[in-house]
Formats: C-alpha cells, structure tokens, sequence
C-alpha cells in the first residue's frame, strides 16, 4: 500500500467517524449496548494503533531523510562530487 492509499483510507475513515460522532449528537439520547460500547472501544483501539503507526513511519523517515542528509554534508565537506546521488523530483499538485 502507498503513501496515497493509506492517507486516503485515513481521511475516509476520519470523515466516517465524525459522520457518525455527528449522527449520535443528533439522535435521541439512548444507552449504548454492552455489545455496541465493546465495538466502539474495538474501533478507537484500532484507531489508536493507526495513529501511532502513521506517527512511528512518519518519525522513522524523518530520521532516515535527517540521517541521508548528514551524510551528504560531510561529504561535500569533503570535498566528493555529490550531485550525481542529488536526485531532483518534479513534484506535481495531485488533482482532485
């Protein structure tokens, strides 16, 4: 699964939740069934997961970006001929 996959599974999870945080704030106050709170506490566990997931891959390439980076300085401290491992990247706006 790609970066653009998985954020898009995120926001249409995010935008189910708030639908359906939206729908309880409207409808009639009833209690919640041992049955429904045990898969809403299911569903925010596994919410919390992907979260932290998402965090966890985020601060990793932080690190190996920040770690690729340091090397490349103290090479052209160096003196090396950086640019052929310089990759430049056309980044296009994705349309929606």
């Amino acid at each position: 699964m790609n970066d653009e996959d998985s954020q898009e599974r995120e926001r249409d999870l995010g935008e189910r939740i708030a639908s359906l945080m939206q729908s309880i704030g409207q409808g009639s106050e009833k209690p919640v069934s041992g049955d429904e709170l045990q898969k809403l506490k299911a569903a925010a566990g596994r919410l919390d997961r992907m979260l932290k997931e998402a965090a966890d891959a985020d601060r990793q390439a932080l690190k190996d970006a920040a770690g690729r980076l340091d090397q490349l300085l103290v090479d052209i401290r160096k003196g090396k001929d950086v640019a052929r491992r310089l990759k430049r990247k056309d980044r296009q706006e994705p349309t929606r």
